[in-house]
């Protein structure tokens, strides 16, 4: 029992505070969220504190449900301020996004006022006061202002794209910004067994109704496409989609199915609009398509150049013709197919796997 007390007074404490609840989100499954059993390894207790609860996560993104989402966002700000009287017994405050989503950075100014530590950690380029994609909580709050003021004031920051790391490493007041990028663990996403000679190709995308934008980008490309060759679209989402004249399936995303349901897929495609809110994209659709196993056709912008090795494992592509021109190769080519999964999953396990990102995070933790 003594040996027991003493281990825990020997252990750091950390406080993760985090928009929504574990497990939910990609933004925190594919970062920090994967990495807790190797936090605790290494001598680190771990309390996560998310600001919106399950039930309201589960309406957060769907149409209407406008009180419910009220009393949710109350129900957060209620959290937030029982919590800020024991921020000082922790040794670490690993804030993820935001400690609240509205207004000015308040509740970010007390945290860093009563943490010992703080470490800031943020998804895409959301210091930007620019145009950005549809999202609730990007549209109403002053989630940039929030990004701004962390990142200048956080003892380190943790980004998911390198084209912000030149960005963080200047604002921050001690230079201290490292890019983590997002990970896979490749024992969980497993490469999908050969496919059917005879059935029809599947092209593939995922995403939440965030990225919406970036889907209709290609409806041009699909419909051009579908009038020479032959295929069918799965879209795994968390919102409706119709796109008359194509073969479409729609699958609700799910945790427990999200393997099974990519696994449908053949060729993944990430399209982007070519604008600096998506230089800050992490490229995970990319890494999961090419975890599986399958090649990708992908815009080339962004952190997808850094991912994809252009015609081996992958390819990068920047008009419709070129994403015309790649699909009807690829779909027409199986063993071209199977040599870029190949690659593609090689290159993951050796660069974007939890076995090979883990290292950062532990680095980091240690230093402060």
């Amino acid at each position: 029992m003594g040996c027991g007390w003493l281990q825990e007074i020997d252990m750091q404490k950390i406080l993760v505070l985090c928009p929504y609840p574990e497990g939910k989100a990609a933004s925190q499954r594919f970062k920090y969220e994967q990495y807790f059993p190797s936090w605790q390894r290494e001598g680190f207790s771990i309390e996560v504190r998310s600001f919106f609860d399950e039930q309201t996560w589960t309406i957060l993104y769907k149409d209407s449900y406008y009180l419910k989402k009220i009393y949710g966002t109350l129900k957060g700000y209620l959290r937030r301020v029982l919590c800020l009287g024991s921020i000082g017994q922790y040794d670490v405050v690993y804030v993820h996004m935001w400690v609240t989503p509205l207004g000015p950075p308040l509740f970010e100014r007390i945290i860093r006022l009563l943490a010992k530590k703080v470490i800031y950690d943020f998804d895409d380029s959301v210091f930007l006061k620019g145009s950005r994609p549809k999202s609730m909580n990007l549209n109403i709050s002053n989630i940039a202002g929030k990004s701004t003021y962390l990142i200048k004031y956080s003892d380190h920051v943790i980004l998911s794209s390198p084209y912000n790391l030149e960005f963080c490493l200047r604002e921050n007041l001690q230079s201290a910004a490292t890019y983590v990028p997002c990970s896979i663990n490749t024992d969980r996403f497993v490469e999908k067994k050969q496919e059917q000679r005879d059935k029809k190709i599947v092209l593939g995308w995922t995403g939440t109704f965030s990225s919406i934008a970036y889907l209709d980008l290609l409806k041009d490309a699909l419909l051009s496409l579908n009038k020479i060759v032959d295929f069918k679209l799965i879209l795994i989402t968390n919102f409706a989609y119709s796109f008359d004249h194509i073969d479409l399936e729609v699958i609700e995303w799910n945790e427990q199915t999200e393997i099974e349901d990519l696994h449908k897929i053949d060729i993944g495609l990430y399209p982007l609009i070519e604008d600096e809110w998506t230089l800050g994209k992490g490229g995970l659709k990319v890494m999961q398509y090419m975890s599986i196993g399958i090649p990708s056709v992908a815009t080339k912008h962004g952190t997808a150049i850094n991912i994809i090795e252009h015609g081996k494992s992958g390819l990068l592509v920047s008009t419709d013709e070129e994403w015309i021109a790649s699909l009807k190769n690829l779909i027409e080519d199986s063993d071209l197919r199977k040599k870029m999964g190949s690659s593609a999953r090689k290159h993951v396990d050796e660069n974007y796997s939890t076995a090979a990102v883990e290292k950062y995070y532990i680095e980091i933790l240690n230093q402060l």
